[in-house]
């Protein structure tokens, strides 16, 4: 065989052995890597949202509520009205009235009956007593046990209240009326306050005008 024959020979024998390998590659692909070399990427759920910082300060403690104002029997006072929607300057002068054989020491509140009557501060119902001349009334003694406070002329009292039962400002306790000397066709709060002495007893004790009281409120 002549030269020319072999390199004619060579040159088709590369071409059909090209035309296998193409054949088998598109049949069966490239060689795959080793299994080592594989690597899954790991993708976020929220892809947009930043990783958490783990340098945040932790979450700060609860805030305790403040501790509720102490109620002061001198000077400023935290006491309520006993009746809602009253000015206080209507209180003013009633304490100094004079009354048939006795000042009057105390402040009248003329509102219709049946009104509720509040409790003017948290304390105690000293008692429950029905007199000629107050009617249906009742004396409430502060936290201290210093002060006193009168609510007479009353219609009746507030359903369930009793001798030694702890009440909250602004509780309703009873109701405006007319019980005892009080003209039938005017309904007033009767109230007064009264400085204890030491024997608290509960119908007697200084009188101090409400109207300084109130006016004078925190």
């Amino acid at each position: 065989m002549t030269r020319n024959s072999r390199n004619l020979a060579a040159l088709v024998g590369a071409f059909v052995m090209g035309v296998l390998v193409d054949s088998w590659l598109r049949v069966y692909g490239p060689p795959r890597p080793a299994a080592n070399q594989l690597t899954t990427p790991t993708m976020s759920a929220e892809p947009d949202k930043p990783p958490p910082d783990t340098r945040l300060p932790p979450p700060l403690a609860p805030i305790s509520a403040a501790p509720a104002r102490p109620v002061a029997t001198t000077g400023r006072t935290a006491l309520r009205m006993p009746i809602d929607g009253v000015d206080v300057e209507s209180m003013k002068g009633g304490f100094a009235e004079a009354r048939t054989g006795h000042p009057h020491e105390a402040v009248d509140i003329l509102v219709p009956r049946n009104t509720p009557v509040h409790a003017v501060q948290d304390g105690t119902i000293a008692k429950l007593f029905v007199s000629k001349a107050g009617g249906i009334t009742i004396y409430q003694f502060d936290p201290s046990g210093r002060l006193c406070y009168y609510y007479a002329h009353l219609e009746r009292y507030a359903e369930g209240l009793r001798d030694g039962e702890a009440v909250k400002q602004g509780q309703v306790i009873g109701y405006v009326g007319t019980s005892g000397n009080a003209p039938p066709n005017a309904p007033h709060l009767h109230f007064a306050v009264f400085e204890l002495g030491s024997d608290q007893r509960w119908w007697k004790g200084k009188p101090i005008d409400p109207y300084f009281i109130f006016k004078n409120r925190g």
